[in-house]
């Protein structure tokens, strides 16, 4: 017994020493020549350029296609107004339904301008504010409607606002609103209510803001509203202030709040 555990031992020491040997002399690579080297720099290079183009095709396609894709969707979805009841008369033709559509709304807008066409719209009007959830819904998209629409009126934004918000050395676009006198024992001051949106348009903060203290950039309406709701992006290079407009000149009603 004692003979044999004698030739094992001697048997494992040579390949244990074996595995040592291969550990302590790896195999080595045959080093690279300069022509492999040129090779890969460049494919490197080639791969670096391939990319850089594909990406500038995508910043440059992307925003024609998403402008295609929506006009697209909504021809189909306008079209899909009158569409059927042109098929129901055996009438096929692509964008009739379409043009048919942008008639009508010119021809609404010639109805509701009159006097009969207010009355029924406003008689339409009370019963939708009168209804829980639609009235909701109704309000948040009348207001902005009524915001970029052409006849501007006393309830639509009045001008594009910068105050200072939320801290000093920073500023926030809104929109003034209405214009109110402020009474208090050392008199009159003239306060600004300025909506100033934090979720596009119809959800936002209301803010009283002396008029002295408003800057009053030289944009329209239209234009703040497309500044916030591109996120910024549509922001002008640079912003001049108007020159303040007299109270008496504004053609705004001032309400008087009295402070107790």
């Amino acid at each position: 017994m004692a003979a044999a555990a004698q030739e094992k031992e001697s048997a494992s020491v040579p390949l244990s020493r074996d595995e040592d040997a291969d550990l302590e002399d790896p195999i080595k690579s045959p080093p690279s020549s300069p022509s492999s080297s040129t090779r890969k720099a460049c494919c490197a290079v080639l791969q670096s350029w391939v990319s850089r183009k594909f990406m500038t095709g995508i910043v440059v396609l992307f925003p024609v296609a998403v402008t295609f894709f929506i006009t697209w969707w909504f021809i189909q979805f306008v079209d899909g107004f009158f569409s059927p009841l042109y098929s129901q008369l055996g009438v096929d033709i692509f964008g009739l339904g379409f043009l048919t559509s942008l008639i009508f709304v010119f021809l609404v807008g010639i109805f509701v301008s009159s006097w009969l066409g207010a009355s029924i719209f406003w008689l339409g009007e009370w019963v939708i504010k009168k209804m829980p959830l639609m009235r909701h819904i109704y309000s948040a998209s009348k207001q902005i409607s009524t915001a970029i629409s052409p006849d501007q009126n006393t309830t639509a934004f009045k001008e594009v606002a910068i105050i200072r918000h939320p801290r000093v050395g920073e500023y926030a676009f809104g929109f003034i609103t209405s214009t109110v006198l402020l009474q208090t024992d050392k008199g009159d001051e003239e306060l600004c209510s300025v909506f100033v949106p934090t979720n596009h348009l119809y959800i936002g903060d209301i803010f009283l803001v002396n008029s002295d203290d408003i800057i009053r950039p030289n944009l329209s309406i239209r234009e703040g509203i497309e500044i916030i709701v591109s996120g910024g992006m549509t922001m002008p290079q640079t912003i001049a202030p108007l020159e303040r407009i007299p109270r008496t000149t504004q053609g705004v009603q001032l309400n008087r709040i009295s402070s107790v």
